[in-house]
């Protein structure tokens, strides 16, 4: 296909970037470490955030530059006067999916009970259970302007704040549930009932609510002990920032080269390679952007984060496309393809595009955040992974195929070390993603996220100095400029598509050139192949080929065979005879 066909090729394919940028802001957004909204009564149960908290330090001190505690503070307020209050209960994995599991009853007051059946026997209350010691529930709405019902210290609030909870776990890292709900208890009784605004008032009351979430002291933040890297990180998600640090910095490296190696080497393969590493780039600076804006706010910017997601998935599918043109012998036994392969490539490679980006959807939108599952454990995340596997095979059968028709050493051995290190890349996904499975979640994200990306991140080094414009000219038919010496030359006169015969092999008895009888019918599928080194550095002039002869050009009355702007042969590929 000429570069005509593929920038317009990829014009079409920034479109559709253009149109998934712009439905960015539809996703929904991931839960940060800061909490606000409001919750309407008459949903009767919302869960608000599931949050891991490092494992508590021995030696930690409340109040001391030692803390490593977890911290759960803020403001509950309501513009409405609540007869009753209702209740935010902060609960551990332990404690909160039985409560949760029990809030779809049809009868309200039945969801309440049930709800809290158990937590009434480990759960502080000062009327119903004051010899409990476990500290789960608050009573909310909170005045403003002072501390909720349950705050009788005022020295373990955080400034600033109307309720604090303090997570101690010295044992191991743990998630907790945060989450508010309509039922309220009855202190004369000790049950629990449901919050019925109906009875009470004419509209459905609101609550507002302003709560963060962080691993360490709050108070301490101003100090230089304070560790911004960690504060508003779930444990799950802690060291992030550094890993996208390190690939930013590798990349912001790379592309620069990559940059200069492709004006030296103008060639298809070489820019598909440079939009895809440019992608990769791009999506490492906006998921760093975000990620340093959540160490300073607890928040960062969702609508980036999601780019950056879109621009990897593109950039991955990108460079599987490199791979699988490569392993069809582009740039490596002749310099096009057919249009039927281009548009069987493109059958199979733009729905498996499709399906990746379905896949981050899903797992956004459809996934329960309180289930402790990833994207890979999903229908659509097996989904993908077999498509990536059935990608992987289809990548060997082409290679295979490419290679049972080059006879060249030094471009089988080239063929065989390539796609021993493309099937790595290939299987390297199904194969975590299986051992994930095993992997606590509170290390499961962080153990994807570091082996995809340095796999990706390896995978990209090693294909730019496949491409390294002195290199490539040893074993792929990449033009440019100029090329790094006659040592490139003498390999490519080397090659199988330069055919050495002897000089009665390309003569009949009457002296002409038996060119019918020359040409065999096994290249039939080969679009265009090389005449000869010099070809490829002098484009366009005329190519004089004689048959093997003795001095003056005597044996036998031979002709010499001159192809003209290297047009084939009987309706196929010029070869160079000597």
């Amino acid at each position: 296909m000429g570069n005509t066909h593929l920038a317009g090729r990829w014009k079409r394919w920034i479109g559709l970037v253009t149109v998934w940028m712009l439905a960015v802001g539809e996703l929904p957004a991931v839960k940060t470490a800061h909490l606000t909204g409001t919750f309407e009564v008459d949903e009767f149960f919302r869960f608000l955030h599931k949050f891991g908290f490092q494992k508590t330090e021995k030696h930690s001190q409340k109040d001391t530059e030692w803390d490593t505690f977890g911290y759960i503070y803020g403001n509950i307020t309501s513009r409405i006067n609540f007869t009753v209050p209702v209740t935010l209960a902060v609960l551990d994995k332990r404690s909160f999916l039985e409560y949760y599991a029990n809030r779809n009853d049809y009868d309200r007051d039945v969801a309440c009970q049930r709800m809290f059946e158990k937590l009434d026997k480990i759960v502080y209350s000062r009327a119903c259970n004051p010899h409990a010691e476990a500290d789960y529930l608050r009573r909310i709405p909170c005045e403003k302007g002072k501390l909720c019902v349950d705050e009788d210290t005022r020295e373990n609030v955080v400034p600033g704040s109307q309720f604090t909870f303090v997570i101690s776990d010295p044992n191991v890292p743990r998630f907790w549930y945060v989450s508010m709900v309509a039922c309220y208890q009855n202190v004369s009784t000790c049950q629990w009932h449901h919050y019925d605004y109906r009875k009470l008032h004419p509209d459905p009351p609101s609550i507002d609510y302003d709560i963060t979430l962080v691993n360490g002291n709050p108070n301490r933040q101003t100090l230089s002990f304070f560790n911004p890297l960690l504060f508003h990180f779930s444990f799950d998600r802690q060291n992030t920032l550094e890993m996208y640090l390190i690939f930013f910095v590798v990349y912001l490296l790379m592309v620069p080269l990559q940059i200069y190696a492709v004006r030296l080497q103008k060639h298809p393969v070489t820019r598909l390679f440079t939009v895809s590493l440019v992608l990769e780039f791009v999506s490492v600076c906006l998921l760093l952007t975000h990620t340093i804006r959540y160490a300073m706010n607890g928040v960062g910017n969702e609508k980036l984060a999601i780019m950056g997601d879109i621009f990897d998935i593109f950039s991955r599918t990108t460079f599987m496309l490199i791979l699988l043109l490569l392993a069809k012998g582009w740039a490596v036994t002749r310099l096009q393809i057919s249009v039927s392969s281009w548009i069987l490539l493109m059958v199979i490679w733009i729905p498996y595009c499709a399906i990746h980006v379905l896949l981050y959807i899903w797992n956004r939108t459809e996934v329960d955040i309180i289930s402790d599952i990833d994207e890979y454990q999903t229908w659509p995340g097996w989904l993908v992974l077999a498509c990536r596997s059935t990608m992987m095979l289809w990548f060997l059968w082409e290679l295979r195929t490419t290679m049972k028709y080059e006879h060249s050493s030094q471009k089988l051995d080239f063929l065989l070390h390539f796609g021993a290190s493309s099937l790595v890349w290939f299987i390297y996904l199904p194969i975590v993603a299986i051992i994930a499975v095993n992997v606590s979640p509170l290390w499961r994200y962080k153990l994807l996220l570091g082996i995809t990306n340095s796999a990706d991140c390896l995978a990209y080094c090693v294909m730019m100095g496949l491409l390294w414009p002195n290199r490539a000219g040893q074993y792929l038919l990449l033009t440019g400029t100029n090329f790094g010496g006659m040592d490139e030359l003498d390999e490519f006169n080397e090659a199988p598509h330069i055919v050495h015969r002897d000089s009665d092999t390309l003569h009949s008895s009457n002296g002409d050139l038996a060119v019918d009888d020359y040409l065999d019918n096994e290249d039939d599928e080969i679009e265009t192949l090389v005449l000869s080194t010099d070809d490829l550095l002098h484009t366009g002039n005329s190519y004089s080929v004689s048959g093997s002869s003795g001095s003056g050009g005597g044996g036998g009355g031979s002709k010499p065979l001159t192809l003209h702007n290297g047009s084939a042969m009987n309706g196929k590929g010029g070869r160079s005879f000597d």
